[in-house]
């Protein structure tokens, strides 16, 4: 075990050597160099997301992928239109609050942390609200590992003639999400997750035609994507300074992406980590929150033992101290904790931190799980 824990845990993320030593060099943000550099990742993003004949484009932005979301939602979704925010989770609640902030009309669908969303009461929802002009969809809640039914929602929200945009934070790179295949306005998502880059800069693959009709419907001059994309289609500059060392980082974490087998590798090795964490972590004697029907290979979480001698704090510190970095839980209704599948981990991680946590919870003395 390196002195360097293993991060099991939704982003950031256990990286790579290569994409550590990525950073190691420093770039001059207006050299040559880094303007290619920078329409190297934006083509790599665009062909991940299945972007054939001009459709989409990636627009980059600094900041983590919560600052993509809310530069998408305030480029896109002009001051006199109505988002429809379709929440099972925290992440879902947050675009709601983006959607106050910067004052755009909203109303929501939620169901509970369990379940995914109904593409039948989006519908409903939609026929019912003839104002509402875009709709805000999260792939994976993060909050409890959960899929929604992103095609399903895709399809019925094109159907309707509203433009929806997908917030794909957390399945971008390991699950299928294809333009010409689920009708969006917008794909968002990061560097940090299932791209297994660093922290740091965000990206929206935007229907060109929607961002070409965005003009001043920013109110924030930093997450004015529409401003951005000019820049960049001008001068292929970052019009403020870019993430240099991260987007360096992001370009090696790409290429591993592609020697990996693109999104089918990545993806069939992130369900290899996760059937063995869930599979290893029931032999103990913990309960999954979701069923395997409903759990995306991204984050598991699991129940808190009932026991009194379970204490989260305690555990958590003990793993740690065994190599491990876990996650506490994020649900409202039940206590639980959460342990990633993601990053540069293999099978044989998760083999490993399953024996420490049998090794911890046995030091605490705890018996009813």
């Amino acid at each position: 075990m390196t002195n360097e824990p293993l991060l099991l845990t939704p982003g950031p993320l256990t990286t790579s050597k290569a994409t550590k030593e990525a950073m190691l060099r420093d770039w001059g943000s207006r050299d040559a160099a880094f303007i290619e550099l920078t329409a190297r990742i934006c083509r790599k993003l665009e062909s991940i997301a299945g972007v054939s004949e001009g459709s989409h484009i990636c627009v980059p932005v600094q900041g983590s992928g919560t600052f993509a979301v809310e530069a998408t939602i305030d480029t896109l979704v002009s001051k006199r239109g109505k988002v429809l925010v379709l929440i099972n989770g925290a992440y879902g609640g947050r675009i709601a609050k983006i959607c106050e902030i910067n004052g755009r009309a909203y109303t929501v669908l939620e169901t509970d942390e369990n379940t995914p969303t109904d593409p039948n009461q989006v519908a409903a929802g939609l026929a019912a609200d003839p104002d509402i002009t875009h709709v805000v969809a999260v792939h994976c809640e993060t909050t409890s590992g959960i899929l929604n039914p992103i095609s399903e929602i895709a399809a019925v929200v094109a159907a309707a003639g509203r433009s929806l945009i997908i917030d794909a934070m957390s399945s971008f790179g390991a699950l299928p999400l294809n333009v010409d295949e689920v009708p969006c306005a917008a794909i968002v998502a990061s560097s940090n997750k299932c791209l297994e880059g660093v922290p740091g800069v965000g990206f929206a693959i935007i229907e060109k035609e929607a961002l070409a009709a965005s003009k001043s419907n920013a109110t924030s001059l930093s997450l004015d994507l529409y401003d951005q994309w000019q820049a960049l289609e001008q001068t292929g500059q970052w019009r403020f300074t870019p993430p240099t060392h991260v987007l360096a980082a992001l370009d090696q974490a790409l290429i591993q992406h592609e020697a990996e087998g693109g999104v089918e590798g990545r993806g069939a090795r992130y369900r290899k980590n996760c059937q063995v964490l869930t599979s290893g972590m029931r032999e103990l004697g913990f309960k999954t929150y979701l069923s395997d029907t409903l759990q995306a290979p991204i984050i598991v979480t699991f129940h808190l033992p009932e026991d009194k001698s379970f204490d989260f704090g305690q555990f958590y510190d003990k793993l740690q101290a065994r190599g491990f970095t876990i996650y506490p839980g994020k649900l409202t209704k039940a206590d639980s904790f959460r342990m990633g599948c993601i990053g540069n981990l293999t099978d044989t991680d998760m083999e490993n931190a399953v024996a420490a946590v049998a090794a911890v919870i046995n030091e605490l003395g705890v018996v009813s799980l």
